[in-house]
Parts: structure tokens; sequence; C-alpha cells
């Protein structure tokens, strides 16, 4: 489904609604602000051996909370919101925009997606979409067959180097999803698995293809950098005020992976992306949420939250996340 615009001036209202801070914000008293740390480094231990990275951003006093924040985390999905930013970004300079097209084939289908979208629809040998289909299913859907083609437009390092213009310095876009399903997968570009292999040399070339992917640098941000990210966003500091307005209307509408969502009161609107890796052996490498939370009266607090080596089941992990939103919810509202 396509993103809908409104005329102008109303847009304007709207965005600037969002993103103003409120003008009698206040910090926390010191004993509520390290209650509230103690939550959160609550949390994070009973994350463990999982880690827990956690930063809680209010924009309105500044404060920051954080947790294991100082180390980088694998992305996962989460890199398709800076992706999307980059193109955003490409689209206000007039180098592209939303209706130009871009060429697919069969080969360049990659598997996986929160919604079944472009990849999982992909019929025939060749399809057309436009940059509008493909910022709504690389977003909304997190679509991996979209993202990359988005970074046929704006190749990696210039998602980089956009972060880097804008001061966020602990986030890095290296690779779209290909590159690392063949490094979970331990092949190389075009390389099949041997037709001959056994199940137990399958099982250990991905146990070689997950520890591979942790020691990984590529594609990782600290969640400083991930809260960085979203306040510069929600402020418009990286884009024009209508760009602003629809990546966060797609984030928006991402519902699914239900994580941070499912701990917050339903008059809070939550504008997110997701990251998750699949599950080896009983280990996650990924699960992850970032995020912006807002109140009816405009009132937002920012959320970063990148789980890692988990052995965990997904409803624990689910629970941890909804515990994480609830808490923040409870605390700060306005």
């Amino acid at each position: 489904m396509q993103p809908k615009y409104v005329h102008l001036p109303r847009l304007l209202a709207l965005v600037l609604a969002f993103i103003a801070p409120m003008a009698m914000a206040t910090s926390q008293p010191a004993d509520v602000h390290a209650a509230l740390q103690g939550k959160f480094d609550a949390l994070s231990r009973h994350a463990q051996p999982g880690v827990f990275g956690i930063v809680v951003l209010d924009p309105q006093s500044g404060e920051r909370w954080r947790v294991n924040a100082d180390r980088a985390y694998p992305m996962m999905s989460v890199f398709k919101a800076p992706v999307a930013a980059a193109v955003f970004a490409q689209i206000d300079s007039g180098k592209l925009s939303m209706e130009q097209t871009v060429t697919l084939t069969r080969a360049d289908v990659v598997g996986g997606s929160a919604v079944p979208s472009i990849g999982a629809h992909f019929h025939g040998e060749r399809m057309t979409f436009t940059v509008r289909q493909l910022l709504a299913a690389a977003v909304k859907d997190s679509d991996n067959t979209a993202v990359d083609a988005l970074l046929k437009l704006v190749p990696p390092q210039e998602v980089t180097a956009f972060l880097r213009a804008h001061g966020i310095t602990g986030m890095r876009v290296d690779m779209g999803e290909a590159g690392f399903d063949r490094v979970f997968e331990q092949l190389a570009p075009g390389q099949q698995p041997p037709a001959n292999e056994t199940a137990q040399a399958e099982e250990s070339r991905l146990q070689r293809g997950y520890r591979a992917y942790l020691a990984d640098p590529r594609n990782r941000t600290t969640p400083d950098a991930a809260a960085d990210f979203l306040r510069q966003l929600q402020r418009g500091a990286l884009l024009s005020p209508s760009s602003t307005h629809a990546l966060l209307a797609l984030m928006q509408a991402q519902t699914q992976p239900n994580r941070m969502r499912q701990g917050l009161p339903h008059n809070v609107q939550f504008a997110d992306k997701c990251g998750t890796s699949y599950t080896l052996d009983g280990l996650t490498a990924a699960y992850n949420d970032i995020g912006i939370l807002t109140w009816p009266n405009g009132h937002s607090v920012i959320v970063a939250a990148f789980l890692t080596t988990s052995p965990a089941s997904k409803d624990e992990r689910d629970a941890l996340f909804a515990d994480l939103a609830r808490t923040v919810a409870d605390t700060l509202h306005p």
C-alpha cells in the first residue's frame, strides 16, 4: 500500500506538532532518574547471558538513560531505516524521484520479510517497481528484496556517508541482505551449497557462518547512534518536512514484528523499525527494535534496544521488549 500525502500546510502542521519540543520540559528529579536507570539495569541483567543494549532519550529535556550502550550491535533489518533516510535525502535533492523505477530480475530476489511483500510475490523473470513501492516495502514490510533494490540506487557507502555528514558516527551500513545471507551461509557470491553436502557438513557450515556473523563489524550500530539517528529524523534535521513525515509514517505502519508495541498504551503512537536474525542451536544473534513514542499532546520519548547472543525463547525475548516499553511509558508519560 502506498503512503498517502496531505496538503502541504496541513503536512507542515502535522510535522511540527510531532517534532516540536515542549516549551516547559524539565528534567526528571534525581531520584526518579536513578530509579528508572535501575529498572533498565535490571532488564539487562534479566536478559543475561544475552547482551541487552538500551538507550532511552527524552528529547524535550535531553536526558538519556544508557545500558551496554557503548558497544556496536548487529542491526539486521534496523538498517532499512537509515537506508530509506538516505534515499529520501536524494529525493529531496532531486537526484531521485518517488516514481523512478528499478527493474529487478529473479536473481535479485532475496528471501525474507516480516510481511509477505515484493520478494514473496515476485513472478516471472523480471519486474519493475517504483522507488515509492520499494520504500514502503522495505520499511513497512521489512522486505529484503526491496531494501537491496534501494541499495542499487544509493549504495551502502553513500548511506554511511549520509550518516557521517550528520554526525552519526556509531552507525554504519556496508552491505545489503544478500551479502549477509552469504555470511550466514558461508557461501561466496553465486556459490551454491555442495550437491552432496551431508546434514552434518551443512550444520558445521552454518555454525561457522553464525560465528562469522557475530564477529563481523559491518552493518552495526551503537544504541547511542541509533537514538541520535531517530532524534535527528524526528526534529527534521535529516530530511525535508515532507520526507520526514513520509518516513515516520512508514515506520509507524510497521506493525510486524510486534515487539515494544506490546507494552505501550493504545493512545501512544509508535514509529519503529525492528531487526531479527534467525536462531541457530538456540542462540539468536540479533533481536532489535528502535522507535519514537509519541503521546497525544506531542510529548515523545526515543528508545533504541538491541539484544544479541540471546538463548531466550521468542516469547521471553518479546516479553523483555514489552517490559522495556511499558517501563518507559509508565515512567516518562507526560
